[in-house]
């Protein structure tokens, strides 16, 4: 058989079948799932922010009360428990500590997270100094402080308020005690002294130990600090909500806008080592204030409130000078 015999006998073509594969490619999402969850993102940031701007504003004005855990008896001094309302109806309650027949009486006004006894100072020690020195004194309570009603500190606010009640009590309850008032404040009680100041005339003297000048601008220097949280986007955020959840006017608890109002002598104390509301701020104060009726001193001291830990008989000594020459009449 020959050759060509079993060529013509072979299939003319194997047929084959083939398919033809190509590089894989990455699964896309749809450009509207990714905005979809850019969005997501962007309302679960904004959320997480104001919810601890929300904490923040609402942990800074609902601080645990301190007990009111010492009396003037503990000093040797005569007391008298009372209460009163403030002028918008919350009941307060404190201590009047008589001087002999003195008709010369001096409030002393807290901070914020305090209460009567001002253990910092302590605020009982210096009202001893102030009943020797032939003033009458009246100690107590803001709203939401110590013994005080009230659910809600307004960071001078509606303390104001409670400040006028307490001389609005003594001119009614203590007539003869009352004859001559002056206020002395601690830290957010002496800013509450100077706004209350302002728009009461019965206040004829005013010490104001440690206070801001403005509190949106006090706020927006020391949030940071306070929270250790970054500036933007808490700081712009917390003062925000603020006011609506607390109905709070931050701009009105301004004490730099009516010092020059201020008809009453006033003297201003920072420690210079004050590291929470430093001595600048009392220098605005001074500069905001008319010539002639304002003074500041300030101390040598490392701490907020620091200026009577330094050298307590001194710092004592000057605020009696003062409130002598301003009311000892």
């Amino acid at each position: 058989m020959g050759q060509g015999n079993l060529i013509s006998q072979t299939p003319a073509r194997l047929q084959t079948h083939t398919r033809t594969v190509r590089p894989g490619r990455p699964r896309r999402w749809p450009v509207k799932a990714l905005g979809w969850t850019a969005a997501a993102l962007v309302l679960l940031a904004a959320v997480a922010v104001l919810g601890i701007s929300v904490y923040v504003g609402w942990s800074l004005t609902h601080a645990e009360r301190r007990p009111v855990d010492r009396t003037p008896a503990e000093l040797g001094l005569a007391y008298e428990s009372v209460e009163f309302p403030s002028t918008d109806g919350i009941t307060l309650r404190g201590w009047f500590l008589p001087a002999a027949d003195s008709p010369r009486t001096i409030i002393l006004a807290h901070g914020i997270h305090s209460n009567r006894l001002s253990p910092s100072l302590p605020a009982l020690e210096v009202a001893r100094s102030l009943v020797a020195g032939g003033f009458n004194v009246l100690m107590f309570d803001f709203r939401n402080s110590g013994e005080s009603d009230g659910d809600v500190t307004t960071l001078g606010y509606r303390e104001v308020n409670d400040l006028r009640g307490a001389v609005a009590w003594l001119k009614r309850e203590r007539a003869e005690r009352a004859g001559r008032i002056g206020v002395m404040g601690f830290s957010l009680g002496a800013v509450t002294a100077i706004l209350a100041a302002a728009g009461e005339p019965a206040i004829e003297a005013v010490v104001a130990d440690s206070g801001f000048s403005d509190l949106r601008s006090y706020l927006a220097a020391n949030m940071p600090v306070w929270t250790g949280l970054p500036d933007v986007p808490f700081t712009w955020t917390i003062l925000a909500v603020m006011p609506p959840l607390l109905d709070v006017d931050v701009d009105a608890v301004s004490p730099v806008a009516v010092m020059p109002r201020l008809e009453q002598p006033v003297l201003i104390i920072h420690a210079d080592g004050d590291d929470v509301i430093p001595a600048s701020e009392g220098e605005k104060l001074l500069a905001a204030g008319r010539p002639g009726r304002v003074e500041l001193w300030v101390a040598p001291g490392t701490k907020h409130l620091g200026a009577r830990r330094s050298d307590p008989a001194a710092y004592d000594a000057r605020v009696i000078r003062f409130f002598l020459e301003a009311i000892g009449s």
